[in-house]
């Protein structure tokens, strides 16, 4: 019995050892894989602070090749999905045009504080927070306009302040543009009834899509038939490794990450029930004062591609122009990153040739 108690003994020892030096190793390759993107390009600008927007502190970083290159602000989607722990990836692949900045709109990502969970948040807060962001950058960096890019509920706010003040923007690019929610989603389940034909587990998903009860029941049974039937927004995969891009986030410690992960979204699944979600619709504004461009994925029905389209055929702007990118669904910044960088590579030659 003592002959293999100390065998057990030994096992444990080792694989104690083994867990140990895994660790320590996982920590120095991250430690150093985070140094490498920490580094502040030559003549260009690495930063990330929190700002007072409104009476809270909201996180953005800062990331460009040339100081003197236009600024652009990043709009993420949700709302309340914030994209901090991944997206530079694919933000600082335009570095090299422009000053990149992302921003963790309120109480979300890095700006998540649970003392906001009761804030009750309205079209008038969120627009505001926009203009107040906006105002800090244009100080900030010595500008008089900054460029706008939006994806998903990033368009809808995107789309609105580039409406509503123009004077503070260059142009405007909208990327799975959100035209009118409620459109959208009767769309998407005429749209999900077509992939489901004669399935019968489609069919019980399409009876929990009740049009103005989004609930989280709702959105469960909207993303798993978006899975089921290849439409959701990784169906097309990475073009960059997921995993180690959160592992090497130079801006992301273990409690960001847990804070990420513990998060309570339920003001966000308020807000997107509420009236004041239905102030941004597009629908009525199309007469623009700054060039506007789109590019969205010819298999996106998460923001019905087709309702962008004939949105973006109705309005008037001083230059406008619309990209589909083939095979492509919602997640096209993570599925299609260079061709995605590619286009706006070509947008901001465009608007510097202007």
């Amino acid at each position: 019995m003592k002959k293999i108690l100390n065998i057990i003994l030994k096992i444990m020892k080792w694989i104690f050892i083994t867990f140990f030096v895994v660790i320590v190793v996982f920590l120095i390759v991250r430690f150093i894989g985070q140094k490498i993107n920490n580094r502040t390009p030559e003549g260009g600008i690495n930063e990330q602070m929190y700002v007072d927007i409104n009476g809270t502190k909201q996180w953005i970083s800062i990331y460009g090749q040339d100081k003197d290159n236009p600024v652009l602000l990043y709009l993420h989607g949700g709302p309340g999905s914030s994209t901090s722990p991944y997206d530079y990836a694919f933000t600082r692949k335009w570095s090299d045009v422009y000053t990149v900045v992302t921003w963790d709109q309120r109480n979300c990502g890095k700006s998540y504080s649970p003392d906001q969970n009761d804030t009750v948040l309205t079209y008038d807060m969120m627009m505001s927070d926009g203009i107040e962001m906006t105002k800090y950058l244009l100080d900030y960096f010595g500008k008089n306009k900054i460029t706008l890019l939006g994806h998903s509920w990033g368009t809808y706010l995107g789309s609105n302040l580039a409406f509503q003040y123009p004077e503070y923007y260059e142009c405007y690019i909208g990327t799975g543009q959100l035209v009118d929610f409620y459109q959208n989603e009767i769309t998407f389940k005429e749209e999900a009834v077509k992939w489901v034909e004669n399935d019968e587990t489609g069919k019980k998903l399409i009876e929990k899509l009740t049009i103005g009860d989004f609930s989280m029941e709702y959105y469960a049974a909207r993303n798993t038939l978006m899975e089921k039937y290849g439409y959701d927004i990784f169906a097309d995969g990475t073009d960059y490794n997921l995993l180690s891009t959160q592992i090497f986030n130079p801006y992301y410690s273990f409690g960001d990450f847990y804070k990420y992960i513990n998060a309570d979204f339920s003001i966000y699944e308020d807000f997107l029930n509420s009236h004041e979600f239905g102030k941004f619709s597009l629908l009525g504004k199309t007469e623009y004062q700054v060039p506007f461009y789109n590019i969205n994925g010819d298999r996106d029905y998460q923001t019905n591609y087709l309702l962008a389209q004939n949105y973006f055929e109705s309005l008037n702007a001083p230059r406008k122009k619309l990209y589909i990118m083939k095979n492509t669904t919602h997640g096209l910044l993570e599925s299609k990153s260079e061709e995605f960088s590619e286009i706006l590579h070509e947008i901001a030659e465009i608007e510097h040739q202007n």
